[in-house]
């Protein structure tokens, strides 16, 4: 493991103002609830035992993540790899995760952070159903801090806008470069591939 850079962190940021740190709730508000509810994707980043950090992404319909109370959100887990690399830090681990929800047109993010426990009950699964499923496991959230995050590195990016979008053929597809990186599986085409998602959603 290489050794940490020397960096006096107080001679090159200032301290947040109290508004900054003052905003940081312990709880979801009414903003942040809608906030959620208007969401349909999100990142959710989880600490493993041996110090690894994972960050994963999460999507389905506006609202998907489930505001139960101030203090729980659920989170439905629908198909992907199976690598489960952020339930296993979650079992494994210390529990503690963050969630950044993203709102497609808005540059303001929201932070979550709490801890999280996995739920395979056949009643919770069976009232999160969505895409004609049931989800695989609920991760249940235990909130402890919730807070709007500015929107400069969304700007920046210019993430939403029509003009920064990128021509999907530029790249190959995931296949490809699985294929090409492994020597596994098929090369599939971008087509065969979306044609694929489209029936594992």
């Amino acid at each position: 493991m290489s050794e940490r850079a020397d960096v006096d962190l107080a001679s090159i940021y200032p301290k947040p103002s109290p508004r900054v740190i003052a905003k940081a709730r312990p709880e979801i508000d009414g903003y942040a609830e809608k906030f959620i509810a208007m969401s349909p994707f999100c990142v959710l980043a989880t600490s493993g035992s041996d110090g690894s950090v994972d960050a994963s992404p999460r999507g389905g319909n506006p609202g998907f993540v489930r505001v139960a109370g101030p203090r729980r959100l659920l989170m439905p887990d629908r198909s992907g790899n199976n690598r489960i690399d952020s339930f296993r830090n979650i079992v494994e681990g210390s529990g503690f995760l963050q969630l950044i929800f993203f709102v497609p047109g808005i540059d303001e993010t929201l932070r979550v952070g709490g801890a999280g426990t996995l739920s395979a009950e056949p009643d919770l699964l069976a009232g999160m159903e969505e895409f004609g499923k049931p989800p695989r496991a609920v991760l249940s959230i235990d909130v402890r801090e919730s807070y709007f995050h500015c929107g400069k590195a969304l700007m920046r990016s210019r993430l939403w806008s029509s003009e920064a979008q990128v021509e999907r053929a530029v790249f190959p597809s995931i296949n490809e470069v699985v294929h090409q990186q492994t020597n596994l599986g098929d090369p599939d085409s971008q087509a065969v591939v979306e044609a694929r998602y489209k029936t594992q959603l």
